[in-house]
């Protein structure tokens, strides 16, 4: 949808600039380029003001065909999309068109284990000395994104939260981390690299791999195979589906022209300087 929407933005721009370069002075400034936010009616209005300024101008006939085919296709088409969407939520990037209620996710059961997608709800079960004290049904994928939900489910039932959670690290999140510090519920709850940290066998087969520098933690910096203090060369941030924003610093290794591990360290065809 949103690869649909911005296509016709895109060409609707293009035939509103077509109609400027040969009726301008019909045209005022409402230009389709400044819309944040495109709908049916927006498309409808902008068509005729085109429509209206090539009025009696020489146009060429593909663009008199793609004008009556937008205006006959593109105002259903978006009215769909708004239907589509307010079904989705600000959650989901999918459903079911025989269930909508339920995302299209993948199965592990599938024989040929190649995790085909089909629509499902993802089922939450907690345990407290092996009775099952609860359970809750979600639209989510992923389990990290239904921990919060669920637990706060649990103390709503109970009218009290639990002291404590174990989890694996399908629920191993920043955000997670710190609503449970928050609500100071105490977490045994894994990071999903906690398992390669703990196992060489799991991390990385090659020698100098990104998971294997040595980070200098006083003074805040990651060392090259070398020894060498790697370059700072920016941060930026990304905000995650969460609504968690992250912020990731990459750096970079200088002087390896001639280093006797340039070859096993990286095989960048440029030498950082």
């Amino acid at each position: 949808m949103k690869t649909s929407k911005e296509s016709i933005k895109e060409q609707l721009n293009d035939l509103w600039r077509y109609a400027q370069s040969i009726a301008i002075s019909e045209l005022d400034d409402t230009d389709p380029s400044g819309f944040d936010q495109i709908d049916s009616l927006k498309v409808i209005q902008t068509i005729d003001k085109i429509n209206a300024a090539l009025k009696d101008k020489p146009a060429s006939k593909e663009v008199k065909q793609k004008l009556n085919y937008a205006k006959t296709r593109w105002p259903a088409a978006l009215d769909k999309y708004e239907r589509q969407e307010k079904i989705l939520g600000p959650r989901r990037n999918s459903y079911s068109k025989t269930d909508a209620d339920a995302t299209c996710m993948r199965m592990k059961e599938n024989h040929m284990r190649n995790g085909l997608l089909k629509p499902a709800y993802n089922v939450q079960i907690s345990t407290n000395n092996q009775y099952i004290t609860s359970y809750s049904i979600h639209q989510n994928p992923t389990d990290t994104r239904t921990l919060i939900d669920h637990i706060t489910k649990h103390s709503k039932n109970f009218k009290q939260k639990p002291n404590s959670i174990t989890a694996d690290a399908g629920y191993g999140s920043e955000q997670n981390y710190q609503w449970l510090e928050d609500k100071r519920i105490t977490a045994y709850v894994m990071h999903n690299q906690f398992d390669r940290m703990q196992n060489e066998n799991l991390r990385s087969k090659k020698p100098y791999a990104t998971d294997k520098l040595t980070y200098d933690p006083d003074n805040v910096r990651y060392l090259c195979p070398t020894g060498k203090t790697m370059k700072n060369i920016g941060s930026f941030n990304i905000t995650e589906k969460s609504g968690i924003e992250q912020t990731y610093t990459r750096n970079q290794a200088t002087k390896c022209t001639g280093c006797p591990l340039r070859n096993a360290c990286h095989d960048q065809k440029v030498n950082p300087s």
